[in-house]
């Protein structure tokens, strides 16, 4: 059993017969600093002794640099083709609105 996640209608685009709706996964996205990337980074490719003589060092170097805040996720997006009597029996969406995908391999 996989998670349900959401996706949001990120634009439409209607050409008359058909209707094209591009969707983003609907995810409340974290800021993280590049302080804590780093040190994640360097924390995973270092044994345990290591990591005790680097780290300390490491943060100190890190703490003389600015803080940026960046946000780490990357989007699945989806683009949907479809005909435009089957979106209008969708109740045509908006942009905006949250549709939910079943995708699964059969």
């Amino acid at each position: 059993m996989s998670d349900i996640i959401g996706y949001k209608i990120h634009q439409i685009v209607d050409n008359g017969a058909y209707v094209q709706i591009t969707l983003t996964e609907d995810v409340q996205l974290e800021p993280i600093s590049q302080k804590q990337l780093v040190m994640e980074s360097v924390s995973k490719k270092l044994d345990q002794e290591t990591k005790q003589q680097v780290m300390p060092l490491l943060e100190a170097i890190l703490q003389s640099q600015p803080t940026i805040k960046i946000k780490n996720y990357q989007h699945t997006s989806i683009a949907i083709t479809m005909p435009k009597n089957r979106y209008d029996k969708m109740g045509r969406p908006q942009v905006g609105e949250k549709l939910q995908v079943d995708l699964k391999k059969i």
